[in-house]
This record gives C-alpha cells, sequence and structure tokens, in this order.
C-alpha cells in the first residue's frame, strides 16, 4: 500500500541525507520526496511518498522518530489530507497544433508560463492522475521536456460540527 509521510525536521546540514540513508539502508523505497522551509525557518517539511505494509510502515516510522532532528512524523494515509504536484511541461506546437494545446491547457486550469516558436512550456498543478491525465493529452503532440515536483500534502483541518 502507498503511504504518505509528512516529517517536520530541523533544517539544518545533513538531515535530508540521514532521512534518505535510512529509507536506503533498509531497503525501503522513496517514490516521491518533497523538502521546503515552514513558515518557521529553521523547521522544514519533508513529505516522503513510499510503499509498504503497515508493519514496514510503523517501522519507518519508528525509526523516523528515533533520528535526532525529527521533530514529528505523521502518516497521512487513512486520513484526510490535500496533495498537489506540479509539473512543467514542453509540448512541441505550431501554428497548426496552437489551438488545440491551448484548449487542453484551458480545460486543465493550467497555464502556459513559456512561448517559443516550436513548443510551449506548460505548468500544471494538481493530484496525481490530474497529472497524468494532462501528460497523455499533450502526449500527440510530442513532449519534449517532462519536470514533476513530487507530492507535497497537508492534512484538511477539522469540518465544523
Amino acid at each position: 500500500m502507498r503511504h504518505t509521510i509528512s516529517i517536520s525536521v530541523m533544517n539544518e546540514f545533513g538531515v535530508l541525507s540521514r532521512i534518505a540513508g535510512l529509507f536506503s539502508g533498509r531497503g525501503f523505497n522513496i517514490e516521491s520526496l518533497c523538502v521546503a522551509e515552514t513558515i518557521d525557518p529553521r523547521v522544514s517539511r519533508m513529505t516522503i511518498v513510499t510503499s509498504g505494509d503497515d508493519r514496514i510502515i510503523e517501522q519507518i516510522t519508528k525509526q523516523l522518530n528515533k533520528l535526532v532532528n525529527v521533530i514529528k512524523v505523521h502518516d497521512l494515509t487513512g486520513e484526510e489530507y490535500l496533495e498537489r504536484e506540479l509539473a512543467l511541461i514542453k509540448v512541441n506546437c505550431n501554428a497548426d497544433n496552437r489551438a488545440e494545446v491551448l484548449s487542453i491547457v484551458d480545460i486543465f486550469r493550467a497555464k502556459v508560463v513559456d512561448v517559443s516558436p516550436r513548443s510551449y512550456t506548460i505548468e500544471v498543478t494538481g493530484d496525481e492522475e490530474k497529472i497524468a491525465a494532462i501528460t497523455e493529452l499533450l502526449r500527440p503532440f510530442g513532449i519534449k521536456e517532462i519536470v514533476r515536483t513530487g507530492r507535497i500534502a497537508m492534512a484538511r483541518s477539522p469540518k465544523a460540527k
């Protein structure tokens, strides 16, 4: 089963390396990793996507909590949470197909962030399925390059009762 783990860590040299080393040293794969500073510049948030059964994820969580620079570990799987990815997709364009590409961009609420005589670079944000869907629709035009951020995630706020 796929798990999304949110980790708050001290924003210090070597923390990312130690966490990645924990995963690789135990034979766990990181499918997606995103790290950035939080509102507090001394703290960073890591979002890691990995796969494993509940026993493996529990082991990962316990190992992460033992690391000195880790503040909090939260497995978001099974909870309500928001997730997004960002993708930049460079696609071939010419005078004949520009309108069709722009139509796809509009449907997915994406935007063109760079234009050249032979290509558009498109920025799209959304869940993994949205990124996959727009990629498949743009593929026939010829995708020159694609770059993705990996998943970021945040627990939803409790609903008012």
